[in-house]
């Protein structure tokens, strides 16, 4: 099962949480052809995209589809939504979470007329998004970013790379993030949707990731784009960046329990009908150990996931310190349940293109997206600045 039933029981769910994710349970089990076939996870994530959105899946990334829209707020449908993706299927999980990453700062920010001509598409399916911070030299600090977007009479000419962008190769929109020189450092960037057809944007080599999936460069070369294309205001990049991440690290914690709890139950099947030294190999005590520390972790990530959604849902000033408190925990202990569950399959862990193996690969990039782990640890710990006093 996709989901704990006793934490869906707490008050941080309301009914029809409970029944989203009821919803796509059975959905994911019912389409499990969407992603059989994965020689290439282009054409997957394409296909996935096309079924999300033609069964409804993304329509809260349209505001004008109701109240459950993103512009309303429902963090804790989006994590519910990733988990039970991620627990079926790791390009499942990406191709919904990259459309949801690149709409979010269109719906957030977008003017009536972006909005329009951006998210029905989207909600739909037929226009897949993607959203360009990373550079060559500059991962997690954003506020390094030189991607140059000079302003010029009729608009701005865009000018450097961008590196290891989800749905690189296949989107037809790209939300960016430029540096405009309205002020130093973070102050300085703006954010800018460029349509993947415009002249002078080139799509670069495809990333060869370990767990395979639609990554690639882009370059941009005296890339023109009309006023129009600004996201937000001029020098409003940044807060955008930082806004989109903060509300995105819980769901990848989301996701992450997804994959360890889809490891914990392959593990938990393979060791009750494995027979070892005259018993099954879940009745020998260290084997319980295991799945005891298991059962401790997964129920700690899933309770941190849900308050830091709930607590973003309500406008908590503090959401943005649980989420990363949520992706740090959770995607630090999914590594180590899987590890685990790797290790209770023994060399049948280790064969190529096992559950297990498949697992061991995916599971490793969600302690770098969003923020590493590290970048988690200085956002918790520079939010503690008002927390005592020195003496």
């Amino acid at each position: 099962m996709s989901f704990d039933a006793g934490i869906l029981a707490l008050p941080f769910y309301e009914p029809r949480h409970v029944e989203r994710a009821r919803q796509i349970e059975s959905w994911c089990a019912e389409h499990t052809e969407l992603w059989d076939d994965q020689a290439d996870p282009d054409a997957t994530g394409l296909r996935i995209l096309r079924a999300l959105g033609e069964h409804g899946w993304l329509a809260a990334l349209d505001p004008a589809g109701g109240p459950q829209g993103l512009a309303a707020g429902d963090c804790r449908s989006l994590c519910l939504l990733r988990e039970a993706l991620a627990y079926a299927d790791d390009l499942a999980d990406f191709a919904f979470s990259i459309q949801a990453l690149a709409a979010t700062p269109i719906v957030r920010h977008g003017t009536e007329e972006q909005q329009r001509r951006y998210l029905a598409p989207m909600a739909k399916g037929t226009l897949c998004g993607a959203f360009a911070i990373s550079e060559p030299e500059v991962g997690s600090d954003v506020a390094a970013i030189g991607l140059k977007a000079e302003r010029v009479a009729d608009g701005y000419v865009l000018n450097g790379k961008k590196a290891w962008i989800a749905n690189g190769g296949i989107a037809d929109l790209f939300c960016v993030i430029a540096r405009t020189g309205e002020g130093p450092g973070a102050l300085g960037l703006t954010a800018f949707l460029v349509p993947a057809n415009t002249p002078g944007l080139t799509v670069g080599q495809r990333v060869p990731l370990i767990a395979p999936r639609s990554f690639a460069d882009l370059e941009f070369l005296d890339c023109r784009l009309p006023p129009d294309s600004v996201l937000g205001r001029p020098g409003g990049g940044f807060v955008i960046a930082m806004e989109v991440l903060e509300r995105f690290r819980m769901t990848v914690g989301a996701a992450a329990i997804g994959f360890a709890r889809r490891a914990t139950d392959a593990a938990l099947t393979h060791a009750k009908n494995r027979s070892m030294y005259g018993a099954r190999q879940f009745d020998l005590q260290l084997v319980k150990a295991t799945f005891a520390e298991i059962e401790v972790e997964l129920n700690a990530a899933s309770l941190l996931v849900a308050r830091a959604a709930w607590e973003a849902d309500r406008g908590d000033p503090a959401a943005a310190k649980h989420s990363s408190i949520a992706k740090l925990y959770a995607t630090e202990h999914a590594q180590h349940i899987v590890d685990a569950c790797v290790q209770v399959f023994g060399a049948a862990g280790l064969v190529a293109d096992s559950v297990p193996e498949r697992l061991y690969r995916q599971i490793r990039s969600l302690r770098i997206y969003e923020g590493t782990s590290e970048v988690q640890k200085l956002i918790i710990a520079g939010s503690l600045g008002g927390r005592g006093r020195a003496k």
